[in-house]
């Protein structure tokens, strides 16, 4: 069995990311404390919020990585998904559209943190 992995993103107030991820994302928290909250996403894949190292987070700094759901139902699984989102009232950062890897959109959470929309490889 591969160590699981647990990707951090970095947040301003971790109780309010955990809210958004757990709307988006639909699943709670598997454990909670003020500044750090994970989820449990999959076998061995884990999805943290961290507030916990007192840097503020800005929005409007540039972002070189993202947290990525990939979704099983073609083209028409990711622009559901998309309306979904978009009706929640989410940032949007890119509007569907067709890459080599298949269709893929990005929005934001509130920080600034990207989340991409991308079919199953």
């Amino acid at each position: 069995m591969a160590n699981p992995i647990v990707f951090i993103v970095y947040v301003n107030d971790a109780p309010a990311a955990a809210r958004f991820y757990a709307d988006l994302l639909e699943v709670e928290p598997a454990f909670e404390t003020p500044r750090y909250i994970f989820f449990d996403l999959a076998d061995g894949t884990g999805l943290a919020v961290w507030s916990g190292d007192g840097a503020e987070v800005v929005p409007e700094t540039r972002r070189t990585s993202e947290v990525c759901l990939t979704l099983d139902g073609g083209p028409e699984a990711v622009d559901a998904k998309f309306k979904e989102w978009t009706g929640k009232g989410v940032r949007v950062v890119s509007e569907p559209r067709d890459e080599v890897f298949g269709r893929t959109f990005v929005v934001a959470d509130p920080d600034g943190n990207l989340v991409r929309v991308a079919p199953v490889d």
